[in-house]
């Protein structure tokens, strides 16, 4: 647990150094284009740099520490029904956890206004949808899973790799689902210890938030996109669809999830 811990605190790490780099140059920015050094305006301009950065960092640090090498597992493509029901599951599982969260509108959204500035460019909207997933599941999957599951039961393992996910967000109206989100993405990890599926499902949740943030800002989630008197219909749906996909995961193993030879 030490090393996951470890891993943890290094992106957190990584992210200040990134902020130490893009600050000043955003600062400068600032000055040659208002006249003025604007620390406000630079803050926000380098909320989207510090984040790439700090994402770059991260994947050197992962990759220089062997995490990202040496498993021919971690980049296999998955078959295509494999990956099909991966995808019927995580997004059955985005709507569920949409209609639960929709019950819990008491929880603060902290990161909001860090949100919307990353929001308005084209570099933070590709962080939250593109990088943010590929390099949360390179680390989070990748690593971290992979570590808990050299100490622990597979059961733990995914038990505490969804846990630590969760947490990680920092913010409670994250947490919960990040959480839940974080069981099912470690567990397909388990069944193929490969990301594909992961980083597929990864950017379908985040960019799926950034669109209806986007194109629909009067909808919080996805759950405003069905009409409310059938609601209950729609979350028995998705329970059972969503547990038609795992019943069909779960009869995978990693020698038939896989399309590469090297196995």
């Amino acid at each position: 647990m030490k090393t996951v811990i470890k891993l943890v605190l290094i992106y957190f790490l990584m992210q200040i150094v990134g902020a130490l780099f893009a600050g000043p140059f955003c600062l400068l920015y600032t000055y040659f284009a208002y006249g003025t050094f604007d620390m406000d305006k630079a803050g926000q301009i380098a909320v989207a740099p510090t984040m790439l950065l700090g994402f770059v960092f991260m994947g050197l640090y992962l990759w220089r520490k062997n995490y990202l090498t040496g498993d021919k597992h971690l980049y296999s493509p998955v078959s295509v029904p494999y990956l099909a029901w991966s995808l019927l599951a995580g997004m059955t599982s985005i709507c569920i956890i949409g209609l639960l969260m929709s019950e819990l509108t008491f929880l603060p959204n902290l990161l909001d206004q860090t949100f919307d500035i990353l929001q308005s460019g084209w570099l933070g909207i590709l962080c939250i949808s593109v990088l943010g997933p590929v390099l949360e599941e390179l680390l989070f999957r990748g690593a971290i899973t992979k570590e808990l599951l050299r100490r622990y039961s597979p059961a733990k393992a995914i038990l505490f790799s969804g846990l630590i996910f969760g947490i990680f967000h920092l913010n409670p109206v994250q947490i919960i689902g990040a959480c839940l989100i974080g069981f099912l993405l470690a567990w397909l990890y388990y069944k193929t210890r490969s990301l594909m599926a992961c980083i597929l499902i990864h950017i379908m949740n985040n960019g799926l938030s950034v669109y209806l943030s986007l194109k629909h800002p009067e909808m919080e989630d996805v759950t405003h996109l069905l009409s409310n008197p059938y609601v209950l219909v729609w979350a028995v749906v998705f329970i059972l669809l969503l547990l038609l996909s795992l019943k069909q995961l779960n009869k995978y193993n990693i020698s038939d999830t896989n399309t590469t030879t090297e196995l």
